[in-house]
């Protein structure tokens, strides 16, 4: 795949790993993307996860054409970038890698030499000049790990943006970009807000032709667009004024509510969606709670507590950052409903969420005092 003249798409798909860092489903694979700048210096533009060595191999063979490649440029050390360092540096002798200074600290953990003798340490606005194409630098620590850099060509107007803008799913896969683009960011840059606000500052202030991140598409159309919603999400900024609805049922009676709340919203305009816990994707209720400006949560009281889902989901929005939202609560227990406090002292780890006082409280099964309850809720929802 040719990004421009000179720069030249050497990645592989991943259709083997059903799950991305042990934990997020992928059923559309994944991505690991490398490139290389041909000019009066040879650049190769990052490595791929360690178990598609021999494919990278042969794509990088055929696009240095006989050629010998001077510098092997590392934004991000995680191994699914960088599983081929060791390989490479190898096979080509004479080539430098270029990185900051922390990467090559992690090279040392992870290969036992840091290329001492065969390396350039750049930081913020350092430049590498290929020829007609220079390097200029970005630093952009904790996006998502604390040695990850960017790379800009001002000749071909592209930036290098590491795991940022990156998204689920292999190349050949049909899909839009933003809901695995969301799913992606949540899971795994999500935490890290305002590092990531920083490196939007930067990137603001470049002329950007193209986006080339180490997962999914290149990105060369609409570039205000994706780096709108990245600054959406980096705030922490709903994207949309709807309600997600996160609920967690053992017998059907807690979903019941639920359901019957998104119908009831659902009628006075409001977008809603629904979701239960125990049966979707642990990463797409992440990024829908982040999506919209409302969450509810329905869980059935377990344990003296509350359902291991709910926990578990709430526990994941305090530790990727969750704020600045209003929380409504419905719980159910058949002797001593305890699943709404057990929810509000979970979501003390988020700043800035309102919690209703409009608790509406189950007892087994909904009632038709809960059904009015519910109408009255969804009135106040729709109302904000």
């Amino acid at each position: 795949m040719q990004i421009s003249k000179d720069i030249k798409y050497i990645g592989v798909n991943d259709r083997i790993n059903p799950l991305f860092e042990g934990q997020y489903s992928v059923p559309n694979g994944m991505s690991y993307n490398s490139y290389v700048i041909t000019d009066e210096k040879i650049a190769v533009m990052d490595t791929v996860d360690g178990g598609f060595t021999a494919q990278w191999l042969e794509n990088l063979e055929a696009a240095l054409s006989g050629n010998k490649p001077d510098y092997l440029v590392v934004h991000h050390m995680e191994p699914d970038h960088s599983a081929n360092i060791a390989v490479f540096m190898e096979r080509y002798p004479e080539a430098v890698i270029v990185s900051s200074q922390k990467a090559f600290g992690m090279m040392k953990n992870f290969f036992g030499t840091d290329y001492a003798d065969r390396r350039i340490v750049v930081g913020e606005n350092d430049t590498l000049s290929l020829g007609k194409h220079t390097l200029t630098f970005v630093t952009a620590p904790m996006v998502h790990w604390p040695e990850v850099i960017m790379s800009y060509d001002s000749l071909d107007k592209v930036l290098f943006s590491a795991d940022a803008f990156g998204k689920f799913g292999a190349l050949d896969s049909d899909e839009e970009w933003e809901n695995e683009a969301r799913r992606y960011y949540f899971g795994i840059v999500g935490k890290f807000g305002m590092p990531v606000s920083g490196v939007l500052k930067k990137a603001a202030k470049l002329d950007i032709a193209a986006i080339c991140p180490l997962h999914g598409p290149v990105l060369s159309e609409n570039i205000p667009h994706y780096l709108e919603l990245y600054t959406k999400w980096a705030a922490y900024e709903p994207e949309t004024d709807g309600v997600f609805i996160a609920y967690t049922s053992v017998y059907g009676n807690t979903r019941k509510a639920a359901l019957l709340l998104e119908e009831k919203l659902s009628t006075k305009g409001c977008p809603v969606i629904a979701m239960d816990l125990a049966r979707c994707d642990r990463a797409e209720a992440l990024a829908m709670a982040f999506k919209y400006k409302k969450l509810v949560c329905a869980s059935t009281t377990y344990n003296g507590g509350v359902f291991p889902f709910m926990r578990d989901f709430i526990t994941d929005l305090a530790e990727h950052g969750y704020k600045s939202r209003q929380v409504y609560l419905i719980e159910n227990g058949s002797w001593a409903p305890t699943a709404a406090s057990a929810m509000k002292k979970l979501f003390e780890g988020c700043k800035d969420v309102v919690i209703s006082d409009n608790i509406i409280k189950i007892n087994s099964a909904v009632n038709p005092e809960n059904i009015a309850q519910t109408e009255a809720l969804a009135e106040e929802i729709a109302s904000l």
